[in-house]
């Protein structure tokens, strides 16, 4: 049985008071929509993630670094006798799920319901116990900002049914795999386990998908601030809408590569291969396949040098390989903007302001799954008030997120924790 973790846990010292005051608003609302509270409610977190390397592997098994960061989202719970998950989030309609009905609904596609009756259905399939709730929750991982807003709902989701009907027993592993579950096969996304993995497990972590039932997780221990860089999101105010066939056609190609060798996922076979056999493949699936499939052993082994560059506290290295990454993405990836929508390409305005503002330090590269949405930086702090202000020039106030790194992933808060003096 996991414990609580503290607020001072999971927020900076300079946070903890403004987290104390969102916790507690979050419970007078939790009061006010349904209609009281008693003395056994229960807080929770689930921080949104950062992708560091690794971009597109995770889907054929490949290896990624990533983080949880210090945005989240939180809820306010009380169990019920009854079949029924009630959870109302603030500025959403209340989704109410009954949990003796589990099927999946097309109707409900793409809605915070089939996350939550995917993630319940996941562990009634797990052979794990599930039962009614009351929660509200409020986040500030904004959604459609790159840091998987979805995968934290669903690792929160995770954890309340562990909480409170599993004797906080179920492994953070676990219960990263079930909410891909959901996301996959309820929401109807086809995304790889790296999102909840990140937000589920917390910290800095490297994860090899050689086997996704039982995936290597390495921790890595490191006081990121040492580094005297800042790690930067920034909003470039793209529209997500109609790009999910873009995001499929990434996994669908590499795979379709994969299987000329009769095989699932190109993690089953090597680079040779490919370069053994490119003028076959390029017959039969096109250049961008093949050039999506030769990305993918290059990441795998960029992931490998960030984590040691990391490791080895040899952080010019490690922004070398961001650079790397960055520019694979963009030129064999190419997951940087949509052929479907050519005149809008807020991605690559957003590389060349930092690019430019930067100067050769630090380094920029697409975030996440890419053609619109995020870039991620990391920006000598001496040069930050400069970048700041020049990004969000272009892309308005608030675009430029500074973050931290979070070392706790999804978790119950200690409530006792909110009401402590500082």
């Amino acid at each position: 049985m996991s414990n609580p973790a503290s607020i001072t846990e999971l927020y900076s010292s300079k946070d903890i008071q403004i987290q104390k005051e969102r916790y507690k608003n979050a419970i007078e609302s939790y009061k006010h929509y349904f209609g009281g509270i008693s003395d056994g409610f229960r807080l929770f977190s689930a921080p949104g993630r950062t992708e560091v390397g690794g971009n597109h592997t995770d889907h054929n098994h490949g290896k990624v670094l990533a983080a949880s960061v210090n945005l989240d989202v939180i809820a306010v719970v009380e169990p019920m006798n009854i079949p029924k998950i009630a959870l109302k989030s603030e500025g959403f309609d209340e989704s109410v799920i009954d949990i003796n009905d589990l099927e999946v609904k097309e109707s409900e596609k793409n809605t915070a319901d089939a996350l939550i009756r995917g993630v319940a259905a996941g562990f009634k399939k797990s052979g794990y116990k599930i039962g009614g709730f009351k929660a509200y929750t409020t986040t500030n991982v904004l959604k459609g900002s790159g840091l998987s807003s979805s995968a934290a709902f669903e690792v929160l989701v995770g954890n309340i049914l562990s909480s409170l009907y599993n004797n906080g027993g179920i492994g953070a592993i676990k219960i990263a795999q079930i909410a891909q579950y959901a996301e996959n096969e309820y929401f109807g996304k086809p995304s790889g386990l790296m999102d909840q993995m990140a937000s589920s497990v917390g910290g800095f972590v490297s994860i090899d998908f050689k086997d996704t039932e039982s995936p290597i997780i390495d921790k890595i221990d490191i006081d990121f601030s040492s580094f005297d860089h800042a790690l930067c999101i920034i909003d470039t105010k793209g529209d997500h809408a109609d790009l999910t066939p873009d995001y499929a056609a990434i996994p669908y190609e590499m795979k379709s590569v994969a299987q000329h060798f009769s095989v699932d996922y190109l993690r089953q076979i090597c680079r040779e291969d490919i370069m053994l056999n490119m003028d076959i493949l390029r017959s039969e699936f096109g250049d961008r396949a093949v050039l999506r499939s030769l990305h993918f052993f290059d990441e795998n082994e960029r992931v490998d040098k960030l984590v040691h560059a990391l490791k080895s506290s040899d952080f010019n290295a490690f922004l070398d390989s961001i650079k790397e990454s960055g520019n694979s993405s963009y030129k064999y990836l190419q997951n940087v903007f949509s052929t479907n929508d050519v005149r809008n390409q807020g991605l690559g305005i957003g590389l060349n302001v930092a690019e430019d503002v930067l100067k050769r330090k630090g380094a920029s590269r697409v975030h996440g799954g890419g053609f619109a949405g995020t870039i991620q930086a990391f920006v000598p702090m001496e040069m930050l008030k400069e970048f700041k202000m020049c990004l969000e020039k272009v892309f308005g106030g608030g675009s430029c997120h500074v973050l931290g790194i979070r070392r706790i992933g999804g978790t119950e808060v200690d409530k006792n924790s909110i009401q402590e003096d500082n």
